[in-house]
């Protein structure tokens, strides 16, 4: 029998880039390799004390030191500097590391949020020490891949992991919510809290829309709103009041629209039960261009073409008429006005080109049929670490 892979997984918090990049593909991997590999699950391997900030004294780092791998993503929650703490003791304790990301921490746009804090704490840098001094760097796309191969050692190696998504949950496997009439198109967007710039290149798209289509055959539906629990005075509150004002640009009279609550990851199909075409505005830079298309392996489970601006990695797996619209970002809000008034006169052809998608989300990115590759990553690249210090 083979020794086990043992893996130490180091979140970098609970929320979606984790789940995605690393909370479900190694519990799933958990789940149907349980002979090939053994997980250990550790947000804080370095023992800092959560409430004072410092080092826990005497703190024997006992899980690194148990793990042949030692992987983590993103820069997490206790800081960068953290996050580059375990890369240098992984090495200090002659650990294979793995580093993932699914953002260009690199390269943030100024119209981001969280440009300023990236700036005054040096993010970007701490980076690109992570990048030099991991093992394995695994991104999402190749054109992210293409922007961070500079800050690679000879020693790294760099690799494409797609998102994928256990398409196993039942919130996968729901029922589509029925269409009032056939002549009916309910379009949807699902977004976090940081698209606020994106969005400008969709203002007063719905309203433009209704008039050509009328709004009686159409709706529009946003999801990520805080939950209601949210304090008042949370600044997410204030990103979704400017959601509102942007996107809702020029309405008048009778609503046909609404705002949905957030889900949790393992929630998030439900969202796509209740719409037929999704939307995906982006401004182009080197952040967005750089982003994964994990847009397509939701709204393709349950057979939704996508419309996105061209950017990214979405040109991939969308083709005009056939699997959904790529809108050239340089054209602006007429050509999406266009296309989607194209899209809610044609019902056929939404339901063709939701069909096609779908075909290629379930052999693309169904993680119970993508997962297992990891294991073979791994075993290939630390043999070849292994023949090249021999």
């Amino acid at each position: 029998m083979t020794e086990k892979l043992k893996i130490l997984c180091v979140p970098s918090n609970e929320g979606g880039c984790a789940y995605y990049r690393i909370i479900a593909p190694y519990k799933k991997l958990e789940e149907l390799y349980p002979d090939r590999v053994e997980i250990r699950w550790n947000k804080n391997p370095l023992g800092i004390d959560e409430k004072t900030g410092q080092w826990i004294p005497n703190w024997d780092f006992a899980d690194m030191k148990w793990a042949d791998i030692i992987f983590t993503q993103n820069l997490c929650n206790y800081g960068g500097n953290y996050t580059a703490r375990i890369i240098g003791k992984g090495k200090e304790f002659g650990k294979f590391v793995h580093y993932d990301t699914d953002d260009l921490l690199t390269d943030l746009y100024k119209g981001h949020r969280l440009y300023g804090v990236y700036k005054e704490k040096g993010l970007g840098d701490i980076a690109k020490f992570i990048y030099h001094h991991s093992d394995l760097v695994t991104v999402t796309q190749q054109k992210f891949a293409a922007r961070v191969y500079q800050y690679c050692s000879p020693n790294t190696t760099l690799a494409i992991i797609k998102n994928t998504i256990d398409y196993n949950l039942p919130c996968w496997n729901m029922p589509r919510v029925p269409k009032p009439q056939k002549n009916y198109t309910r379009f949807g967007w699902v977004g976090g809290i940081h698209h606020e710039q994106d969005l400008k290149y969709f203002s007063g798209v719905p309203h433009l829309v209704n008039q050509r289509v009328g709004r009686e055959n159409c709706r529009w539906d946003f999801y990520g709103h805080p939950p209601p629990n949210t304090p008042p005075d949370d600044w997410q509150l204030d990103v979704w009041r400017r959601y509102k004002e942007i996107i809702l640009r020029g309405f008048k009279g009778k609503s046909n629209w609404a705002i949905h609550y957030a889900q949790t990851p393992d929630r998030y199909g439900q969202m796509f039960t209740n719409m037929d075409i999704a939307l995906a505005p982006l401004e182009m830079n080197d952040f967005n261009d750089s982003k994964s298309e994990i847009k397509i392996a939701e709204c393709g489970r349950y057979k939704i073409p996508l419309i996105a601006s061209d950017v990214g990695c979405y040109s991939e797996w969308i083709k005009n008429g056939e699997t959904g619209f790529l809108i050239d970002p340089k054209k602006g809000l007429s050509e999406w006005v266009r296309v989607l008034t194209l899209c809610a006169k044609n019902p056929d052809l939404v339901q063709r080109m939701g069909e096609n998608l779908h075909k290629i989300t379930e052999a693309n990115f169904d993680m119970n049929k993508m997962v297992g590759a990891r294991i073979a990553l791994y075993e290939e690249v630390m043999n070849a670490k292994k023949n090249k210090a021999n």
